[in-house]
C-alpha cells in the first residue's frame, strides 16, 4: 500500500479544492435567531432591575411628620406577613405623605403574595388599600386603546339535562357500580324490575358521584374527573387532575373541588383546586396537609361562601373572586369544629374550655360576621353540631362530665334559629348515644341510645311552646343508625354490618313499627328522593359474598332483590328543588284524595298487564326468536341432500317415513324373581 507521500508525488492524484463555507456577498440573511433557538431563548435570562419585587399601596393615609412613625409601624405589620421587606419609601409634598408608598420585597414571590392578600385591605372606614406590583404600570401602559371583542365561542347542545324528570311515570334514576367496578350502570327504578337507561364498561376507576341537584354524574380516572349529562350521559366537561381521589361540589353546581394527594408544589398549590364546571376553567387552588376530614371546604347553602378550618383560624372565601372575605380570616383560638346552616349564610362553630374560659358555640351572620348568639357550655368533652335540613334548627350535642359524678352525660342544645334572639332549650341523656337523627322537613328527632343488646330509640317533639316533648321510646332495638325519609314522618332504624342488618320501618306520624325485616351484612340505606323507596345493599367494599341491593317501598314492604356481581355502590339521583311555592304544595295536599283516584286507576292497570317497557322487551325476545327459527330452518333444508348421501338414501327428517322397510323386534328381559315356601300357603 502507497503512504501519503508517494501519493502526493503521483501525479495521477489530484487533491480535492475544499468548499466555500462563506455566504455569497448579495447574501441576505431573514431567518432570526428566534426561529432558529426558540427553545434556547425561552429560558435566557431577562435584564431586569429589581422592580419585579416592588409593591405600589395606594390610599394610605396622608400624614405629617408627627403620625409618620406610627404609620410606618401599622403598614410594616400588615405587609411583612407577605414576607421581609428591604425597603420602604414613603413620598412627600409639603409635610405630608402622598397617600401612596413603594415596598420592596426579598423576593418577587412574595410582592405577588401581597398583591393577592392585601388588594382590598379596609384599614379604617376612610381608607381602603389597593396594591399592585410597580411592574403593572408598564403592562398597563402598553394596553391597545383598540378594544378587540373576545371570539364566539361555538354552542355545544349536551340535550335536556332534566330529562329524567320528564319521566311521565315519575321514575328516578340510581347508578349501580358492580363487577368490582368494572361495569357501570345507570336505571330507572321501577316497582316491578329496573329499567336500564344506560350501562358501560370501565366507566370509572374508583368510584362516582352525583352533584347535588342531579345535573352531573362525576367519574374519577387517573387524570382527573370526568363530569356525563343529558339524555344519552354525553361528556359535558372534565377536569385535569392528576391522582384525584375525592370531590364535592358547590350546593349551586357553579363549583366542584377535587384533592390529590400526588400534586402540590410550594409555589403553585395544587392539592386542591376549585374549578368552574361552566367554563373548565381552574378558579383556585390550595396546599392540604391531611384530607382525613374532607371535605376540607364547607360551602354556604347558596354556594356564594365557602371555609376552611386550620389551627386557631376560620377563613371564610367568597365566590366568584375565590379571595378571603374582607381579605382576613377569624382569629378564634381553640376552633374544633364549624358547620353552616342550611338555609341562611350562618356559621356555626364550638370552641373547648380554656382554664376558667368555658366552652362555647357561636352563631354568626355572613357577610357581616356579626355574632347573633352565643351559648356557654361547662365541663365539655366534645361537642358534635346537628342542623336540620332546613335550618330552623341546630342542635348541639354535648358531651359533658359533671363535677361530683362519674361517667359522660349528654345535653342535646336545641337552638330555635327562626324565633328571636334565638332561644335554647336542653335535653339531657345519661346513656351512651348511638346515633342522631333531625327529621328533614319537620319539627321531630330520633336517638339511638344505651348498650346492647338493650338498645333504645327515642323520638322527640320541638313544640312551639318552647318545649321538647318524649313522643315515644322503643326499648330492645337492633339498630345503630337511623335513616329519615327526606319527605320526613318515615324512617328506618337499621342495624349494619355488625348487627346483621335488621331493619325497622317506623311511621313517626303515630310511632306505629309498621314492619321489621333483616337483610343479612346489609352495609348500606339509601332513600329515594321522594320518599316512597328506599334500598338495602350489601356492598363488596366490606362484604365479599351475598352482594345485592334490595328495593322496599316505604312501609318495609319488599319489591325486588338484585343481585349483581361483585355489586360496590348504589347511588340514587337527587332532584334539583320543587318550584312549587309553599302555598301550591299546601292546596295539592289538601286536593290529595282528587289526584289520589288517577294514581289508583294506573296502579290497578299495572297490576293487571304488565308494564308498556316489559311487553316491548316481551316482542323483541319473540321476534329475535322467530328469526333465529326461520334461518334454522333454512339451514336444514339447505343439508338435507348431505344427509341423505350421509344416511344411504334413508329419509329420516320424519318419524313416519319408510315405514315398509321397518322390522320388528321383540325384546324380553328378567324383571323379579322371587321363592316362595310352600310351608307358608
Amino acid at each position: 500500500m502507497r503512504n501519503t507521500v508517494d501519493m502526493v508525488d503521483d501525479p495521477e492524484y489530484e487533491e480535492e479544492e475544499e468548499p466555500s463555507f462563506s455566504d455569497p456577498e448579495d447574501f441576505v440573511d431573514d431567518v432570526e435567531d428566534e426561529e432558529l433557538l426558540e427553545d434556547i431563548l425561552r429560558e435566557k435570562p431577562q435584564e431586569t432591575d429589581g422592580i419585579d419585587s416592588v409593591v405600589v399601596v395606594d390610599n394610605v393615609p396622608q400624614v405629617g411628620p408627627e403620625r409618620l412613625e406610627k404609620l410606618k409601624n401599622v403598614i410594616h405589620k400588615i405587609f411583612s406577613k407577605f414576607g421581609k421587606i428591604t425597603t420602604e419609601f414613603y413620598p412627600e409634598a409639603d409635610g405630608t405623605t402622598k397617600g401612596y408608598i413603594f415596598l420592596e420585597y426579598s423576593s418577587p414571590n412574595q410582592a405577588l403574595e401581597a398583591v393577592k392578600n392585601a388588594d382590598g385591605y379596609k384599614l379604617d372606614k376612610q381608607h381602603t388599600f389597593r396594591v399592585n406590583l410597580f411592574t403593572d404600570f408598564d403592562k398597563y401602559m402598553n394596553i391597545s386603546d383598540e378594544w378587540d371583542p373576545p371570539a364566539k365561542q361555538p354552542f355545544k347542545d349536551f340535550g335536556n339535562m332534566r330529562h329524567w324528570i320528564e319521566d311521565p311515570d315519575c321514575r328516578d334514576q340510581y347508578s349501580v357500580i358492580y363487577e368490582a367496578g368494572e361495569r357501570t350502570a345507570i336505571f330507572a327504578n321501577d316497582a316491578k324490575e329496573p329499567i336500564l337507561a344506560e350501562e358501560r364498561a370501565r366507566w370509572t376507576e374508583t368510584y362516582v358521584r352525583w352533584s347535588p341537584k342531579g345535573t352531573y354524574l362525576a367519574t374519577f380516572h387517573q387524570r382527573g374527573i370526568a363530569l356525563w349529562g343529558g339524555e344519552k350521559f354525553k361528556q359535558i366537561q372534565r377536569f385535569s387532575h392528576q391522582g384525584v381521589s375525592l370531590i364535592d361540589f358547590s350546593p349551586c353546581e357553579r363549583y366542584v373541588v377535587t384533592f390529590s394527594p400526588l400534586m402540590d408544589t410550594k409555589e403553585d398549590p395544587q392539592a386542591i383546586i376549585i374549578w368552574d364546571i361552566l367554563t373548565g376553567q381552574k378558579k383556585r387552588g390550595f396546599h392540604c396537609e391531611s384530607s382525613a376530614h374532607w371535605p376540607i371546604f364547607k360551602w354556604s347553602h347558596d354556594g356564594k361562601f365557602f371555609a376552611r378550618m386550620t389551627q386557631d383560624t376560620l377563613s371564610i372565601y367568597e365566590t366568584p373572586s375565590m379571595g378571603l372575605l374582607d381579605k382576613k380570616s377569624l382569629k378564634i383560638n381553640g376552633i374544633k369544629d364549624f358547620s353552616w346552616s342550611p338555609g341562611d349564610n350562618i356559621i356555626a362553630f364550638w370552641v373547648p374550655e380554656d382554664k376558667d374560659i368555658p366552652a362555647r358555640v357561636t352563631l354568626m351572620q355572613m357577610p357581616s360576621r356579626q355574632e347573633i348568639r352565643v351559648r356557654n357550655l361547662f365541663n365539655v368533652v366534645d361537642c358534635k353540631l346537628h342542623w336540620q335540613r332546613n335550618g330552623d334548627y341546630l342542635c348541639v350535642k354535648v358531651d359533658r362530665t359533671p363535677k361530683g359524678t362519674q361517667g359522660v352525660v349528654t345535653n342535646f342544645e336545641i337552638f330555635r334559629m327562626r324565633e328571636k334572639q334565638v332561644p335554647v332549650d336542653v335535653v339531657e341523656m345519661k346513656e351512651s348515644i348511638i346515633a342522631f337523627a333531625w327529621e328533614p322537613n319537620g319539627s321531630k328527632f330520633a336517638v339511638l341510645h344505651g348498650e346492647s343488646p338493650r338498645i333504645n330509640a327515642s323520638f322527640y317533639h320541638v313544640k312551639n311552646n318552647g318545649k321538647i316533648e318524649l313522643i315515644k321510646m322503643f326499648d330492645k332495638q337492633q339498630a345503630n343508625s337511623i335513616f329519615w325519609s327526606p319527605q320526613g314522618q318515615f324512617m328506618v332504624l337499621a342495624g349494619l354490618r355488625s348487627m346483621n342488618g335488621a331493619l325497622a320501618f317506623v311511621d313517626t306520624s303515630d310511632c306505629t313499627m309498621m314492619n321489621i325485616a333483616e337483610h343479612y351484612m346489609a352495609s348500606d340505606v339509601e332513600w329515594d328522593p321522594t320518599g316512597r323507596y328506599v334500598v338495602t345493599s350489601v356492598s363488596w367494599w366490606s362484604h365479599k359474598v351475598d352482594n345485592a341491593y334490595w328495593v322496599w317501598t316505604f312501609q318495609g314492604r319488599l319489591l325486588q332483590k338484585n343481585n349483581k356481581d361483585r355489586f360496590c355502590q348504589l347511588l340514587w339521583r337527587p332532584r334539583p328543588p320543587t318550584l312549587l311555592s309553599a302555598d301550591q304544595i299546601k292546596m295539592i295536599k289538601k286536593d290529595l284524595k282528587k289526584y289520589s283516584k288517577t294514581f289508583e286507576q294506573k296502579d290497578r292497570l299495572s297490576q293487571s298487564k304488565a308494564s308498556k317497557e316489559l311487553v316491548d322487551k316481551r316482542r323483541t325476545m319473540l321476534e329475535d326468536y322467530r328469526r333465529y327459527r326461520e334461518e334454522a330452518l333454512k339451514n336444514y333444508q339447505e343439508q338435507k341432500s348431505m344427509r341423505l348421501e350421509l344416511r344411504g338414501g334413508v329419509d329420516t327428517d320424519e318419524l313416519d317415513s319408510n315405514v315398509d322397510d321397518w322390522e320388528e323386534e321383540t325384546i324380553e328381559f328378567f324383571c323379579d324373581e322371587k321363592i316362595i315356601a310352600l310351608d307358608d300357603l
